[in-house]
C-alpha cells in the first residue's frame, strides 16, 4: 500500500472552512480575496472561484493555495486539515519540491516522481532527511516510503506469537526508541488475544466467531500497533 498520487490539486486536506474563517476575520470579501491574488500573485482568479473553494467545491492547486495564503495573511498549513500524502505535508511545510529534493539529497525529477506515483526511490539516509525536513510522523514515514506491508508482515507474527522475538526486526523499520516499540508489542500481542479470546467460551476450541475476529484485528494490524504505541 502507497499513498496515492496528488495531481493537479493541493488534495483533499485544503480546508475551506478555514479559508472562509481567515477571511471573514480579516473582513475581506471574496472579490477582495481575489484582487489580492491578481494584484500580488498575478493569477486570474474570480470571487466564484474563491467562493467554490471556501465551499469546497474546489481546491486550488499548490500555485493558487500560496497565494490564497498570502492574500490572506496566513500559511499554506493554516489552510488544511491533516495531511495525506507526501505532497500535502510538503504543501503544509510551505517548502517547493526542489527544496525538499535539494534538503534529502535527491534529484528534484526523482523527487518529483515519487510524489506523483508514490513509490519511495531513495535510500533509507534519504528517508530520515525527508521525515526531517517534513516533519512527518513515523507511521506516515513508513507509509510514504513503501515500509508499510514488511512492518504489518512483522507485527502480525509478533501478535500472533511470541512478540519478543521481534522487537530487533521492528526497530529496524521503525525510529522510535526500544521501550517505546516493546511497549506497543506487547500491548499489540495482548490486544490480539484478547480479541479473540472474547469470542470463546470457557474451555471452548477456537470458534469460527473468533477466527473472524481474530482476521478482522490482523488485517488493521498496522492501526492497532499506533494505537499501541501511542498508549
Amino acid at each position: 500500500m502507497h499513498y496515492g498520487t496528488s495531481r493537479g490539486q493541493a488534495g483533499s486536506s485544503f480546508d475551506g472552512s478555514a479559508a472562509r474563517r481567515l477571511r471573514e476575520g480579516l473582513r475581506l470579501s471574496p472579490e477582495d480575496v481575489a484582487y489580492g491574488m491578481r494584484a500580488a500573485y498575478g493569477l486570474e482568479i474570480d470571487a466564484r472561484t474563491v467562493a467554490a473553494w471556501e465551499a469546497g467545491d474546489a481546491a486550488p492547486d499548490e500555485g493558487q493555495l500560496t497565494a490564497l495564503a498570502g492574500a490572506l495573511w496566513c500559511s499554506a498549513a493554516d489552510l488544511m486539515g491533516r495531511p495525506g500524502t507526501l505532497r500535502e505535508y510538503r504543501l503544509a511545510r510551505g517548502a517547493s519540491a526542489t527544496d525538499v529534493a535539494r534538503e534529502i539529497g535527491m534529484a528534484p525529477q526523482e523527487y518529483a516522481q515519487v510524489e506523483e506515483t508514490g513509490a519511495w526511490t531513495g535510500s533509507a539516509r534519504q528517508a530520515e532527511a525527508l521525515a526531517e525536513v517534513l516533519r512527518l510522523p513515523v507511521p506516515a514515514l513508513i507509509e510514504f516510503t513503501g515500509r508499510d506491508e514488511e512492518l504489518a508482515q512483522l507485527l502480525r507474527k509478533a501478535a500472533t506469537t511470541r512478540w519478543q522475538a521481534y522487537v530487533g526486526a521492528v526497530r529496524e523499520l521503525v525510529p522510535l526508541p526500544r521501550e517505546y516499540v516493546e511497549e506497543g508489542l506487547r500491548g499489540l500481542h495482548g490486544a490480539y488475544h484478547s480479541t479473540t479470546a472474547a469470542s470463546l467460551g470457557w474451555g471452548q476450541p477456537a470458534s469460527a466467531s473468533s477466527r473472524d475476529a481474530g482476521r478482522a484485528f490482523l488485517e488493521e494490524i498496522l492501526t492497532h500497533f499506533w494505537q499501541a504505541v501511542e498508549g
